[in-house]
């Protein structure tokens, strides 16, 4: 197929999706506005760590289905054990033992889980944290991070986004935003909201952590967090004391964290025990499972065999304990602990930000396309002529990295992800680099072949 018959076919194929999904796909990161206009609109499979789309075309892949994907596309292991549980018949009229096993084996793994409630999306199992809080403490607000771009599809949260429209403006005014790493912030809602706020949620970590820079960073993650004599005074040490000295419960949403960083997720990496946490991404290499897990304190305000406690209808769904997912999440966190696929993960992530600072050096790009955060949970940067973050020029780089057989719209390491892909990935950046340093010369705009990607949060298409 020529590469103009190529274009008029993703052009149809967009067509088809918008007319059919609203977005043209059901989660907006995965929508044509964040991705350069020479992205394939529709994927048919993956494998390991590569994609094909519908023409056959294969592209390394480091979307990695929005973070959920930490072993590898299809890994037969994973698949057998859903493949099992399938045929014991998916979802069954009462609990499974696949539930029960899955429920016992979380509560084992994770610090803080005493129990634990299961969910198809992160959204539910976060709204659910959010109202084990509420009916706990008897309280209204929860308190958030502005700088944590998502915790949940409903009004509570989305409403205190640029986008508000369908949203209930009385729900979202009981989220309170503060700013991370600045326990003033925090401190100033409780001050102004007292004996009313029931939670703090934060994400343990992003590009950007707790621990101000502390020098022991460079250590990770064979000297964690955990380990540091100076653990006591990292942010999430301090949101956990603030929360507790004003009666508020403190939650980590450890969405993307959890079996990243370590395999008992970001709480046994920073040496902390939450009130409440949730799961999902990565928790069965892909399937659909996320999991709110706690304290029992808090957790069984939702639960049944207390006779005359009064009922909090918590997480009730058909398909929230289907047993193919849990049968996946089992065997994943089995093949997680036995060949420690967070510790290849941190080492993969530290040669590939070595390797494009060296790439950039090169180029002389070392100040306009570099890598910040810790191993484990990088963000590249792109920066234009004026030296700010630029998201033409972030576009021109996948776009570039995309011609060059890699799809990179934001990084996200697996297990299948080895010597071979480095060296696939560093050569891309060598190409790719090339292109843009003429577009800081020249102007991005003679170098894109369509609009620059936009952010989710806005106000207007």
């Amino acid at each position: 197929m020529t590469p103009s018959n190529a274009e008029a076919d993703f052009a149809a194929l967009r067509a088809r999706l918008h007319k059919a999904i609203p977005g043209g796909a059901h989660t907006y990161s995965r929508g044509d506005d964040q991705f350069p206009s020479i992205a394939p609109p529709v994927l048919s499979r993956g494998k390991g760590a590569y994609v094909w789309d519908t023409h056959g075309n294969r592209y390394l892949d480091y979307g990695m289905a929005l973070r959920a994907v930490t072993i590898g596309y299809a890994d037969e292991r994973v698949n057998a054990a859903a493949i099992r549980q399938i045929e014991n018949g998916v979802n069954l009229t009462r609990a499974t033992e696949i539930e029960l096993e899955a429920a016992e084996l979380i509560c084992d793994l994770i610090p803080c889980a005493e129990m634990v409630k299961f969910g198809k999306n992160g959204s539910n199992v976060t709204t659910a944290a959010v109202k084990i809080a509420r009916a706990y403490t008897g309280r209204r607000y929860v308190c958030v991070p502005r700088q944590h771009p998502f915790f949940s599809f409903d009004d509570w949260f989305i409403g205190v986004t640029a986008i508000k429209r369908g949203t209930l403006a009385d729900q979202a005014a009981t989220t309170l935003l503060f700013d991370y790493n600045d326990i003033g912030s925090l401190k100033a809602l409780f001050d102004q909201y007292p004996d009313q706020i029931a939670a703090v949620m934060l994400e343990p970590a992003t590009h950007i952590t707790p621990c101000g820079g502390c020098p022991t960073e460079t250590e990770w993650p064979a000297r964690p967090c955990a380990a540091c004599p100076n653990v006591r005074g990292d942010f999430l040490h301090q949101v956990k004391a603030l929360a507790h000295a004003n009666g508020a419960l403190f939650i980590l949403d450890e969405m993307i964290t959890g079996f990243r960083w370590h395999l008992k997720g970001a709480q046994e990496f920073f040496g902390i025990e939450a009130d409440l946490a949730t799961y999902g991404k990565a928790m069965a290499n892909g399937f659909s499972l996320a999991a709110v897990v706690g304290k029992r304190e808090f957790m069984e305000v939702g639960s049944t065999d207390k006779p005359g406690m009064e009922r909090t209808f918590l997480l009730s769904s058909t398909h929230g304990a289907e047993m193919p997912a849990l049968g996946a999440f089992v065997e994943a966190t089995r093949i997680n602990a036995t060949e420690d696929v967070p510790a290849h993960l941190w080492a993969y992530g530290a040669r590939l930000k070595a390797g494009l600072a060296e790439v950039a050096g090169r180029h002389g790009l070392a100040d306009y396309v570099f890598m910040e955060g810790p191993a484990i949970a990088l963000n590249y940067v792109t920066r234009g002529p004026d030296g700010q973050p630029s998201l033409p020029m972030r576009t021109l780089f996948a776009q570039e990295m995309l011609k060059r057989g890699v799809m990179m719209p934001w990084l996200a390491i697996s297990q299948a992800h080895g010597d071979q892909e480095l060296a696939i990935t560093l050569n891309a950046f060598d190409g790719a680099l090339g292109v843009y340093y003429q577009a800081l010369e020249t102007g991005v705009d003679s170098q894109l072949n369509g609009p620059a990607i936009k952010p989710v949060f806005r106000t207007h298409n």
